[in-house]
């Protein structure tokens, strides 16, 4: 039974995908915090209108898009299998990811209005 609710929440159903999935998404990540670390480092006079002006650009965006979405999809893939590792109480479990989900999903829609909005 245990197997069945865990399958239900899993993000890709595959142990080996969502492997695959926690680690090119630490990747997207890595890459990300690099580019922005060595941004800040070689701009040590950054002002508002320069940052801004960087986060304007489209590849910057779509760039900034897929480190949020990878984000996104480390934390579930994470958090799920803190979940259903520690949590063995059905209803506890699925309620916790369920408010994960939801938190999840505020940061994404939060993230990409900031990036994409007026």
């Amino acid at each position: 039974m245990v197997n069945s609710v865990t399958s239900v929440t899993s993000f890709s159903r595959n142990g080996v995908s969502d492997w695959v999935m926690q680690r090119a998404s630490a990747v997207v990540l890595a890459v990300y915090t690099v580019f922005i670390v060595g941004y800040l480092l070689f701009h040590p006079d950054l002002d508002y209108y320069t940052w801004s002006g960087l986060f304007e650009q489209t590849w910057m965006r779509i760039f900034s898009l897929l480190a949020f979405i990878s984000l996104a999809a480390h934390a579930w893939v994470g958090l799920w299998t803190v979940t259903t590792d520690y949590l063995n109480a059905t209803y506890q479990r699925i309620g916790v990811q369920m408010l994960i989900i939801l938190a999840i999903f505020a940061y994404l829609v939060w993230g990409i209005q900031l990036l994409w909005g007026a």
